[in-house]
């Protein structure tokens, strides 16, 4: 893969994050460096990243995708609501029962953990229902 100052900005901007951003969101952030960079070169940079293993796609539950820097294994929680996507911090290996996946019919080789729910700001902004 040659070298692209914007593919480098794009993978900057992830790395300075922790927000999980959309591409979107990475468009807006590095059209402040690059101005006439089009969202179309922003999409198939974080395609190509996340091909070549620099970044993760995260899918979420309303269509938007978001990118994560943090390529080692680790779970997200989504927000089902605002579609916000925080970090789990806990040891993977104790949130998934390696028992259990012996019962799978093939080779696992990876294991990714989301959890779906109402993010603590949601949750407060919720009327309750009758």
């Amino acid at each position: 893969m040659n070298f692209s100052r914007q593919r480098d900005a794009i993978l900057n901007c992830l790395a300075s994050r922790y927000d999980h951003p959309t591409a979107d969101m990475v468009f807006e952030s590095v059209r402040q460096e690059f101005p006439k960079i089009s969202l179309g070169t922003v999409y198939r940079n974080l395609t190509l990243l996340c091909e070549t293993g620099d970044i993760v796609k995260i899918a979420t539950v309303k269509g938007f995708d978001r990118f994560d820097y943090i390529t080692k294994p680790h779970g997200h929680f989504i927000c089902t609501e605002c579609t916000q996507v925080c970090d789990i911090e806990a040891d993977m290996d104790q949130l998934i029962n390696k028992q259990e996946l012996k019962n799978i019919p093939g080779i696992v080789d990876r294991t990714e953990l989301m959890v779906f729910g109402i993010c603590t700001q949601c949750s407060e902004n919720l009327t309750p229902r009758d």
